[in-house]
């Protein structure tokens, strides 16, 4: 099995993960420890279930996930990322006042994982090839890489977006929106012209 293969496939793949998570750092008034960890957890699960659930879509079939994986992270991406904006200029027209709520729910770290792990739910039918996981234990080996890696890139992008979200915490909602519809639209741009 190839693990720097695989180490490099997960950092890729922890990217989106990634910057989602210094969104919700950002938005995230008074965060605690157990939140962050909470964001990290899903965003790590879900890299590591999906590449699973794509192996055995694999051999199944090849080629049923990859035909709509794009369209549905980019929807994903653009309704929260919509709705983050629809919310900033409601709460700015309403009192011009910070909400002291906390606009990331279980719910939405839920919608942002799947999200963030449909390329992993891709990459989970070519990763036996790809790195040589052929079995189902070098298999589980890869997807457990790949879900820590995630998890601890996720974990400190939340706290790096706590700590730019003190200097940005009027405009990290708005902010917030785009970034995941940045990158809803350049997922759906890698896949219709660079694939």
């Amino acid at each position: 099995m190839d693990y720097v293969s695989i180490i490099g496939i997960a950092i890729g793949l922890a990217m989106d993960a990634f910057a989602v998570s210094v969104t919700n750092g950002a938005l995230t008034k008074n965060l605690k420890v157990s939140h962050g960890v909470k964001i990290a957890f899903f965003f790590g699960a879900f890299q590591l279930g999906m590449p699973v659930i794509g192996w055995l879509i694999g051999k199944a079939g090849e080629g049923i996930i990859q035909n709509v994986d794009h369209w549905v992270a980019f929807v994903l991406l653009l309704f929260i990322g919509g709705k983050m904006i629809i919310d900033y200029i409601k709460e700015r027209r309403e009192n011009n006042k910070e909400s002291q709520r906390d606009p990331i729910t279980t719910k939405t770290i839920i919608l942002l994982a799947v999200a963030t792990s449909i390329d992993a739910l891709a990459t989970g039918i070519i990763l036996p090839s790809a790195v040589g996981a052929n079995t189902f234990t070098t298999m589980m080996i890869a997807v457990t890489m790949i879900g820590v890696i995630t998890f601890v890139i996720s974990l400190a992008g939340v706290y790096l977006g706590k700590a730019f979200g003190n200097i940005i915490s009027k405009q990290a909602t708005l902010i917030g929106g785009i970034v995941l519809i940045a990158i809803g639209t350049k997922i759906l741009a890698d896949h219709l012209f660079f694939s």
